[in-house]
């Protein structure tokens, strides 16, 4: 969590807090993806505007000071499979909240079909029954990498029902 001295707020609350459309369109997201509280997706939109903010900085620049600075920012962005292997900074201007939440450990359990439900895979992760790697991982947050989400498994033994 970083220095506890100078502790930060991870997100940013939404500018029109009372927004008909927002409020669906957060509660709609809530339920799809799982999500405890809306701080978590302002958590996660947050992450995405950190990234957005980034490439257009980076579209700003000269070509000769672009080239160095973008490779992390896409081989990061690749690594968690939130963009495609040949991509460029548009694609990282294209992104949705939807992309980062699709590659949480908690979706990513429901899409496996290790769970039947999001709230039931999110259970299954903070009781400790999700493995990556043979490690147990119990933040339904985890942003799973690429070459981890052949690994995600479940430990508890199939029900016969």
């Amino acid at each position: 969590m970083g220095d506890p001295k100078r502790q930060r707020k991870k997100f940013k609350n939404p500018r029109f807090a009372w927004s008909k459309s927002n409020l669906d369109a957060e509660l709609r997201l809530l339920g799809e993806y799982g999500l405890r509280n809306k701080k978590e997706l302002y958590r996660h939109r947050f992450i995405l505007s950190k990234y957005r903010t980034l490439a257009r900085e980076l579209l700003v620049k000269s070509p000769e000071e672009r080239v160095a600075l973008e490779k992390p920012v896409l081989s990061r962005l690749v690594s968690l499979k939130i963009i495609p292997e040949n991509s460029t900074l548009d694609n990282v201007l294209d992104l949705s909240i939807g992309n980062i939440l699709e590659r949480r450990l908690q979706t990513l359990v429901l899409r496996h079909e290790l769970s039947k439900t999001p709230q039931q895979a999110r259970q299954l992760i903070a009781h400790g029954h999700i493995t990556i790697r043979g490690k147990r991982v119990t933040s339904p947050s985890y942003m799973v990498k690429a070459d981890e989400e052949q690994d995600i498994r479940c430990t508890l033994p199939a029900s016969s029902e």
